[in-house]
């Protein structure tokens, strides 16, 4: 692996999510794999067709071009390899991230609708089913904001374990602080909010976040329980923070697709970039050996290490 897999939108340059992707892979060592797809031209004749298709492929590699010029200018050293292939964007960077540590994407804010269900949309599909974790950055990471912090969902299930060993190695790589937040939705019934149901949850919430202290005695880890809607709550909390940290839970109701309701939330309302984390244990562990990030244009800056 040692790969960060970018997904570059031919529509414009994502600046912010240019700049986490390359900062990310300057922290971690990693190769920056800069992937755009062509879509297949659909609902035109087929002199029509070809060249509407040369005027994607053209504004393609002027993208393409255009990511890999910013990535020099912030961070020279950083190696590069650089892909245009044909395919939807979903099921290329999805076929692409089996091979990836990290996958970074921007998002221009589109509605709903046209997020989940447009025949180019990459935000949904990529975060519910990749085997790695997945960073949205829709905003940028407020990086003037001291002491620097990244925020992580708990909610005690598998999925939230593996956002916070995410977020541990993460804000120790950044020398920032973590805060963990267990939102606690409000009952229906008054009789259901009691001191008890806080201390089991705190409980819960010391029980997830044990041991981490120890192994990363440079991270300081605060913890904290607190009511309301899930998403509201949790993007309040991480407003100000480098990333907000949450596991891949629930399944949605779209075809094929996995992914808890506060995330969907979350990637259209959270005001900094978004990492979603998923279960322990899905990425393959031995056989055959990854292939190595395709570079069918070129791949620029210095050799890998041995």
């Amino acid at each position: 692996m040692n790969d960060l897999l970018f997904g570059v939108d031919p529509k414009g340059l994502a600046v912010p999510a240019v700049a986490w992707a390359t900062a990310e892979a300057d922290r971690r060592r990693l190769r920056l794999c800069l992937v755009v797809a062509l879509p297949p031209v659909h609902d035109r004749l087929w002199y029509d067709a070809v060249g509407h298709g040369s005027a994607l492929r053209l504004r393609a590699e002027s993208a393409l071009a255009n990511v890999e010029d910013l990535v020099r200018e912030l961070h020279s050293d950083v190696r590069i390899s650089a892909e245009l292939t044909a395919g939807t964007p979903a099921t290329v960077l999805l076929d692409r991230a089996a091979d990836a540590d990290l996958v970074v994407v921007g998002s221009r804010g589109l509605g709903r609708a046209v997020e989940l269900l447009g025949e180019g949309s990459v935000v949904v599909p990529l975060t519910a089913r990749a085997p790695c974790p997945v960073v949205v950055v829709r905003a940028p990471e407020h990086t003037a904001v001291h002491p620097p912090t990244l925020v992580v969902g708990v909610d005690g299930s598998g999925a939230s374990r593996a956002a916070v060993a995410f977020a541990v190695e993460e804000a120790s790589l950044r020398e920032a602080r973590l805060r963990a937040v267990w939102v606690w939705p409000r009952p229906v019934l008054a009789h259901d909010d009691t001191e008890e149901g806080l201390s089991e949850r705190r409980r819960l919430l010391a029980e997830s976040l044990a041991g981490w202290a120890e192994r990363y005695p440079d991270v300081d880890i605060t913890a904290e329980v607190c009511r309301g809607h899930p998403v509201e709550q949790l993007a309040l909390a991480a407003q100000s923070s480098l990333a907000l940290v949450v596991g891949r839970t629930g399944r949605g109701g779209y075809t094929g697709m996995r992914l808890g309701s506060t995330v969907h939330g979350l990637l259209h309302h959270a005001d900094c970039p978004v990492i979603t984390v998923p279960s322990a244990g899905r990425k393959k562990q031995g056989g055959a050996p990854a292939r190595a990030c395709k570079s069918r244009l070129r791949t620029t800056g210095p050799p890998l290490p041995g």
